[in-house]
């Protein structure tokens, strides 16, 4: 299964301007298969110290920063010759040793010619403690779950995947096209994006190892709670994280404390909140009051809707029977378009340079789900999940704000068509939602 961001780590190799890599992600989201992968396509070699197999492996690190004691004694302890240019090493599991991370500056100043990938699970938890590395030595790129062109491309709909990527133009897709893609996008809704279920629904077609596979997963970042937090934040975690599909079935997805207790406070909730967040179990997404830039500055952190990492985990977790898609589009309206909201932040987020906001105003009541910045311009974004796209909000957005809305963007179940400013995407379109933006407003200015 091919991963976009392969690319990504090829511009790093020949980059001028390379230095130590840190690869984010959720756990199970394909990290260490993707560094592999790459190493063993573009190197001549790789060399992976798995600090959590080989603890030994720790004590190079403490006796010397200095890359030039530490390669050779690599090299010896793997047997196997770490070169420059063509050796790929790759520290894994790299939160288990402290001391390599704070390394990788030394890295960076004494030893630049070394190819170093650096990835772990929860390392989130050791970058977000004080003086965990030198900031400005290391270059980061976060692995987002597999999006639904990856999906496409990992099944037997390739075609289908090369297809959207070549669209030129902003004008409806054939039938023959659009109902099989809608089809697959309710069997990705199902998996996910992370790699293993989603195998098994791409090359399987095996619904009910796909969601055994995701209730595992669930059951491993459970236990990374008991393991990795502390005693007195599993039980605020784990009720944030379980209270989840509650939070969005609301009718105002707003994270709301009182779900997880009348008593709950949020000095008591913020640090469980942020332990979901630095292991990048959870988006956050804030309220901001005014569309303009930049957003940041009119952003209120107290209101945030909450998301999963993954809309398969969101599914399993929900303990959404998948039998459901068989019962037309309920799959995308189930517990308020919950599902389908997820999915378009999923798919959004690796597109996007900067954080996605929410609108909303409370008297009387509008909401706009996503506002996203592409290049000097804000847009606001709608997530429909059915074929029913009356929305009074994007409506009122436009009232409120025009002299700054270039164009509206709404997602559905229907095609592909531009009118005036308002910009329908199909769900299964959402990896290519930046590139139909700039489609878009270039067909406008014709």
């Amino acid at each position: 299964m091919e991963r976009q961001s392969l690319s990504t780590l090829t511009a790093w190799k020949s980059s001028p301007y390379r230095k130590p890599l840190i690869v984010q992600g959720v756990r199970q989201v394909g990290k260490t298969w993707l560094i592999m992968h790459f190493g063993q396509k573009y190197y001549q070699n790789t060399v992976r110290i798995a600090f959590d197999e080989h603890p030994e492996y720790k004590q190079f690190f403490e006796t010397t920063k200095d890359p030039r004691r530490i390669i050779p004694n690599l090299s010896i302890a793997c047997s196997q010759p770490i070169h420059p240019e063509n050796t790929l090493l790759f520290f894994d599991e790299i939160q288990e040793c402290p001391e390599a991370l704070n390394a990788l500056k030394y890295f960076c100043e004494d030893a630049p010619q070394y190819h170093v990938i650096c990835a772990g699970s929860l390392l989130g938890l050791t970058l977000a403690q004080p003086a965990s590395f030198h900031v400005g030595k290391v270059n980061f790129l976060t692995l987002y779950p597999m999006t639904f062109n990856e999906y496409l491309g990992a099944s037997d709909s390739s075609s289908l995947a090369t297809y959207l990527k070549a669209l030129e133009k902003i004008e409806p897709l054939p039938d023959a096209f659009f109902n099989p893609l809608c089809e697959k996008l309710k069997m990705y809704f199902i998996c996910g994006g992370l790699p293993e279920p989603l195998r098994l629904m791409a090359e399987e077609h095996d619904v009910p190892s796909t969601s055994s596979a995701l209730s595992d997963i669930l059951k491993a970042y459970a236990y990374d709670m008991t393991k990795h937090a502390a005693l007195s934040q599993f039980p605020r975690i784990q009720s944030i994280w379980n209270s989840l599909p509650f939070q969005l079935s609301r009718e105002n997805k707003k994270f709301k404390l009182s779900a997880l207790g009348k008593n709950a406070r949020n000095r008591e909730y913020s640090e469980a909140l942020q332990w979901l967040l630095s292991a990048n179990m959870v988006y956050r997404v804030c309220r901001c009051s005014e569309p303009r830039l930049p957003l940041s500055a009119y952003a209120d952190h107290s209101a945030f809707k909450l998301f999963s990492c993954d809309v398969g985990l969101l599914r399993q977790l929900s303990q959404l029977d998948p039998m459901v898609f068989k019962e037309g589009s309920r799959l995308f309206t189930e517990f308020k378009g919950a599902l389908t909201e997820n999915y378009i932040l999923q798919a959004l987020l690796p597109q996007l340079k900067t954080e996605p906001y929410y609108w909303a105003q409370n008297n009387p009541p509008y909401e706009v789900d996503f506002l996203v910045q592409q290049g000097n311009d804000v847009f606001p974004v709608e997530v429909k999940a059915a074929t029913s796209v009356h929305s009074r909000s994007l409506v009122r957005y436009k009232e409120k704000f025009g002299d700054t809305v270039k164009l509206r963007v709404r997602f559905s179940l229907q095609n592909l068509r531009l009118d005036g400013d308002l910009l329908n995407i199909p769900l299964f379109l959402a990896d290519e939602t930046c590139r139909l933006i700039a489609l878009a407003l270039e067909q406008r200015r014709e």
